[in-house]
């Protein structure tokens, strides 16, 4: 885990925040709301202008002069984990484990600790939270599991690093074999459309290729390089137009589903749950191969339907994988979405998306979402299937969906089930989400080897005396997720970090890399949920504090990526609110609060997917090494 800041800054001025959201009015706001620049007051994340001399950072505590009437203290920093680190057993044998069970305070939930305090009053020994101050009584095994939970980790010098197995086994974390991968591909009339592809040779001349010859072409690559790396990898495919047709690993007599099947939930699961496992493609590669060959184009889109029966196939092994491709809006069946230029013209292909999404993360189902550039298939409806899973969701080109599918069989699953219980001090809190406490609890899913997540913490107006006087504030992450060998695992990480009463963190020793990734995923989240002006104010926020932080300390990699992450959004939310403003007939900007998600074209709500994944720049590069 990484902090954004070496300390937790809690000399919050809230009276300083006028006007905006209700939640600024209330002093849960970081900044002013008032332009940057503007009254005397200077712009969000502002530091004071000290030399380096007159004001170093040095990671203690520092006690200053009260800055000047109008001036905004810096954000306190988020904090990020590599989620796919973190539940990685192949990494973690050098933590320190037991099978005692997990002893939680009776009002917060927080584990106890190997930072815990226990007092032993009269024969009874006593616990009292550090998170919430509860006094809870331990009895004796509650006292033996307690001692188990052991010293500080190696490597870890400010947490307590401990996991949780309730009973080991001997069986092998890395079997990715075992699991299904299934190709649903779009073979509808629109599938016929041609792109020109250079030859490579001025003597030549230009080939045009169809997006369905382009798909054709990409499972064969991925059947090939399956069949050499993955050999015992089970492979399935299914097709739709105005039918769909299952062919399985393609040795078989396909199974066709049309009409009324089409529209029918139940049917359509049962029949994907119930068809015949698919052999390995060591034994069906030729089988496969000529079925890709044989495919032609025709008809409508049966998208939904053939993106359930997929799902309840690949449903039969955790950690199976969907690779959807589409070039069209469905139009037939479950999920289709009608023409028509109203943003909310099709008030359940959103709802159906979001079950389907929902079901296929509860079977370790991961899904990944590729369309063609140039058409229109709603990316932010059917990107539900991606987001929600842990999967890809891009727009490709005819020259490009080969490189993407095998992008996306490089995607595997090590945890599913996945939920993360982010405890901090009482009197703190974590903005923008449903509970306003200092208890976070958020469902992750399916996790792949590298995910970052981040959280942001503040302090309470009413409670920042209190905390003032503290020396240091505990955070626990409470990791629950199960194996890829189906093993209930508990990962439970402890820290401190120092509290200072000075708001002057010289920008300089920020973290930029924490603070880029937050400002993508949380600005991304909130232009998902349609908080277009909430997410647009952060994109404020966080450009003025990267510009800072860049004065301070350049680095022009990292002010490249992140700064272009900054101008992507900020241009998609511009264009949302502008889109909103014409299409309603209201004056009133409060009437544009909420922006339907399906109001993103596909190029942006692909951006806006992407931004949700995104990783810093030391992620990726450890990404490229693994």
């Amino acid at each position: 885990m990484e902090f954004a800041c070496s300390h937790v800054v809690c000399n919050w001025r809230p009276e300083s925040v006028e006007g905006g959201s209700d939640e600024e009015g209330s002093g849960l706001g970081v900044y002013s709301s008032s332009p940057p620049g503007e009254g005397g007051t200077p712009g969000p994340g502002v530091p004071l202008r000290l030399s380096v001399k007159e004001h170093m950072y040095d990671n203690r505590i520092a006690v200053i002069p009260q800055p000047e009437p109008g001036t905004v203290p810096p954000p306190v920093p988020p904090r990020p984990f590599s989620v796919g680190r973190l539940v990685d057993m192949s990494r973690a044998s050098g933590i320190k484990s037991t099978k005692s069970p997990v002893i939680h305070c009776g009002r917060c939930s927080a584990a106890l600790s190997s930072l815990s305090s226990v007092h032993h009053t009269q024969g009874t020994a006593v616990w009292q939270c550090e998170f919430c101050g509860l006094q809870n009584i331990l009895s004796s095994p509650d006292l033996r599991a307690g001692s188990k939970v052991g010293p500080r980790v190696r490597g870890a010098p400010r947490g307590r690093d401990v996991i949780y197995l309730p009973c080991q086994t001997d069986q092998d974390y890395e079997n990715l074999e075992d699991v299904m991968v299934v190709f649903c591909v779009d073979i509808s009339g629109s599938m016929s459309a041609t792109s020109e592809v250079s030859p490579g040779n001025a003597m030549r001349s230009p080939t045009y290729v169809s997006r369905l010859q382009s798909i054709q072409d990409a499972l064969q690559r991925a059947l090939s390089s399956l069949l050499q790396t993955s050999p015992h990898r089970r492979v399935a495919m299914v097709t739709f137009n105005d039918q769909v047709v299952v062919y399985g690993d393609g040795s078989g007599s396909p199974v066709t589903l049309r009409n009324w099947a089409l529209v029918d939930y139940d049917y359509l699961r049962r029949q994907g749950k119930q068809y015949k496992t698919p052999h390995c493609i060591a034994e069906r590669y030729q089988h496969l191969s000529r079925r890709v060959k044989e495919l032609r184009e025709h008809g409508a889109t049966a998208l939904g339907p053939a993106a359930l029966v997929s799902v309840a196939m690949a449903s039969q092994y955790v950690g199976s994988k969907v690779i959807l491709c589409t070039d069209g809006r469905a139009n037939i069946g479950l999920g289709a979405m009608e023409e028509s230029s109203v943003p909310l013209s099709s008030p359940q292909s959103p709802y159906f998306y979001r079950q389907l999404a929902h079901e296929a993360a509860n079977s370790g189902v991961i899904v990944s979402v590729m369309t063609f550039e140039g058409t229109d298939c709603r990316l932010a409806e059917v990107g539900l299937l991606a987001d929600q899973t842990g999967g890809r969701v891009n727009i490709v080109s005819i020259g490009t969906v080969a490189t993407e599918i095998q992008s996306a069989l490089a995607d595997n699953i090590v945890a599913t089930g996945v939920t993360a219980t982010l405890l901090a001090a009482d009197g703190m809190y974590f903005p923008y989400e449903e509970e306003c406490n200092h208890r976070l609890v958020r469902e992750i899913g399916n996790v792949t080897e590298v995910i970052e997540i981040t959280f942001q913490f503040a302090c309470k107006p009413d409670s920042v005396e209190h905390i003032m006087r503290r020396d240091r504030l505990p955070f626990q992450l409470q990791l629950s997720f199960t194996t890829r060998d189906q093993q209930k695992v508990t990962r439970i990480i402890t820290e401190q970090r120092r509290v200072t009463t000075s708001s002057w963190v010289w920008a300089g020793s920020l973290n930029m890399s924490v603070l880029g990734v937050h400002c993508a995923q949380l600005v991304a989240r909130l232009t998902m949920e349609g908080r277009v002006h909430e997410a647009q104010k952060q994109l404020r926020v966080q450009e003025n504090l990267l510009k800072n932080i860049s004065e301070q300390r350049p680095n022009p990699k990292e002010e490249s990526i992140y700064g272009n992450w900054i101008s992507t959004m900020t241009t998609i939310c511009d264009d949302l609110i502008t889109n909103s403003q014409r299409n309603s007939k209201m004056k009133d900007l409060q009437a544009f609060r909420s922006t339907p998600v399906n109001a993103l074209s596909d190029e942006a709500a692909k951006v806006v997917y992407q931004m949700k994944r995104a990783s810093s720049v030391d992620q990726s590069r450890r990404k490229q090494t693994l």
